[in-house]
């Protein structure tokens, strides 16, 4: 069964520059970035007035830095010979033909640029706490997939992730309203931080033969296909079972979340019995109980 952006990818010259572009940002991925964010404005607001102008800086500049993490694993994966005829996933601009190494690449510059922009602004307001978070975030941006040591290529891509789209990114947007940073930041940053954590771990179960083959050591690779589904059963065990925490310690309210048992449970069942190519359904489902999780929260914490 292939995806919408296979069938994309098989009309190659046929699609239009703008849709090729749209399809190399990811459009489903974007979710993760925000989600974070929404989460540090809503516990931000519980003690202290929201400043608009700066929420919504924060949220294009985390946006940008996804975008261009999602280009530059787009040009170092086919430039690593990672990306071959035998992808499972959804489709990679580069390695599809639809547009040119070079064209990612200047398109990974000009959306970093941008970022950078967006960066310095949000630096000269939150200063040095948000410049060392922001100089992390792009250098990780890079080495998720660049350079000698390609990050999610040596088993961090999980870590990465789960640290930048919960740790960095809620408390950074908390920082940035003028709020007090404490310990109830990482109990609002857990839970999505993990799940995020867990689409990724939905990437690299998908893509363990391919990725052994072409001597990329992902977590996954590592651990095995039965201990790579314990881990996603773990993250969004354990993301769901610090909503408890959350509502007892920062507010009630937040129990709201829990409505997402129902789906979670269902993408745990599926992560068992699904293989190859069907992955390319949890993989939607996961990042669809990010996003539900991550609104949800935003919602209880404002109660």
């Amino acid at each position: 069964m292939k995806d919408s952006s296979q069938n994309v990818a098989a009309s190659g010259a046929r699609v239009p520059i703008w849709r090729a572009w749209i399809l190399a940002t990811r459009p489903p991925t974007l979710g993760a970035s925000l989600a974070p964010v929404l989460i540090g404005l809503a516990l931000a607001a519980r003690t202290v007035a929201l400043d608009v102008t700066v929420a919504v800086v924060t949220a294009g500049c985390a946006l940008l830095l996804q975008i261009a993490t999602n280009l530059a694993n787009d040009y170092y994966d086919h430039r690593h010979g990672v990306d071959t005829d035998e992808r499972l996933g959804p489709v990679r601009v580069t390695q599809a033909g639809l547009l040119s190494p070079g064209q990612v690449r200047a398109g990974l510059i000009v959306v970093l640029l941008a970022a950078l922009l967006a960066g310095a602004w949000l630096v000269a307001h939150g200063g040095r706490p948000i410049l060392i978070i922001g100089a992390c975030a792009i250098v990780a941006a890079l080495a998720y997939s660049a350079g000698p040591f390609p990050l999610a290529s040596r088993g961090f891509g999980e870590v990465l992730v789960f640290a930048f789209f919960g740790f960095a990114a809620v408390g950074g947007t908390h920082h940035l309203q003028g709020a007090s940073f404490d310990w109830t930041v990482a109990l609002a940053a857990y839970p999505i931080g993990a799940l995020a954590a867990a689409i990724i771990v939905v990437n690299n179960l998908r893509d363990i033969d391919t990725d052994r083959r072409a001597g990329k050591q992902t977590l996954a690779v590592r651990l095995g296909v039965r201990r790579t589904r314990m881990e996603y059963s773990w993250l969004v065990l354990s993301a769901l079972l610090s909503i408890l925490a959350l509502a007892a310690a920062v507010s009630p309210g937040t129990l709201i979340a829990l409505l997402a048992i129902a789906p979670a449970m269902y993408q745990i069942e599926c992560i068992w019995q699904r293989h190859g190519v069907e992955l390319n359904l949890s993989l939607v489902g996961t990042a669809r109980l990010h996003a539900l999780v991550g609104v949800l929260i935003a919602v209880g914490l404002c109660v």
